[in-house]
């Protein structure tokens, strides 16, 4: 089995405009897609607002350079990410097109380092 990272993107300003019921109905969609997921799930969290990334990059000269902010400015942001495990790709897709987002997901397969 093979894992892969499912990053949920949505427009923040959607998000912010949700009532507090459909607030509600976005958790209760989140709690069945891990309910399908089932051990396939190997965790996942939403993320803060974007305003509260801190980027971090090395300029020219090799400095350490901290912005407040996102890599980079999009009308949507990631908002939140699941672990999947799934035998391949295939499967992983299929699993990920169940998650509710207010915008897409993106399937990415991790990379494992030899130790």
């Amino acid at each position: 089995m093979s894992q892969y990272l499912v990053l949920i993107y949505g427009d923040e300003a959607v998000h912010a405009a949700m009532s507090p019921n459909e607030l509600e109905n976005m958790l209760t969609e989140h709690l069945a897609f891990q309910e399908i997921a089932g051990a396939a799930n190997q965790g996942g969290n939403a993320l803060q607002p974007s305003t509260t990334a801190t980027s971090i990059r090395h300029d020219t000269d090799g400095r350490v350079v901290i912005t407040d902010g996102p890599f980079a400015e999009a009308k949507e942001a990631l908002g939140g990410y699941y672990l999947i495990e799934a035998p391949d790709l295939d499967a992983a897709i299929a699993l990920a097109a169940q998650v509710p987002a207010t915008g897409g997901v993106e399937v990415r397969p991790i990379q494992v380092f030899p130790r």
